[in-house]
């Protein structure tokens, strides 16, 4: 992933999963990171997702009007309201503004 800099946008969606269609929620999800991959101002995605089901996905983009334009992306519409109506139970969506970041590894 590219480094993430001041004034980005992260999109930081919380959801718990159910156990519906495990296969349809991987094809979709694998779906979802290619196209979103492929968006202008696209900067990169982290996830994690427990085995109870909960999980947080954070994409980061390089200015509002990129985040923007993938929420409103029409395949990514469609595979939001599968995602209602099939595997989720419940989600949040939060969009903040990057004020720093920094990284450390062994």
């Amino acid at each position: 992933m590219a480094r993430i800099e001041k004034d980005m946008i992260a999109v930081i969606f919380r959801s718990t999963r159910n156990a519906d269609d495990g296969a349809g929620y991987a094809e979709a999800a694998a779906q979802m990171a290619r196209r979103a991959a492929l968006q202008p101002g696209y900067v990169g995605v982290e996830s994690v997702r427990e085995p109870g089901g909960a999980g947080i996905t954070i994409s980061y983009w390089a200015d509002e009007a990129s985040a923007l334009a993938w929420r409103d992306d029409a395949e990514h519409r469609r595979i939001r309201e599968a995602g209602r109506a099939r595997w989720y139970d419940d989600y949040s969506v939060v969009v903040a503004r990057v004020e720093r970041s920094y990284d450390w590894a062994r």
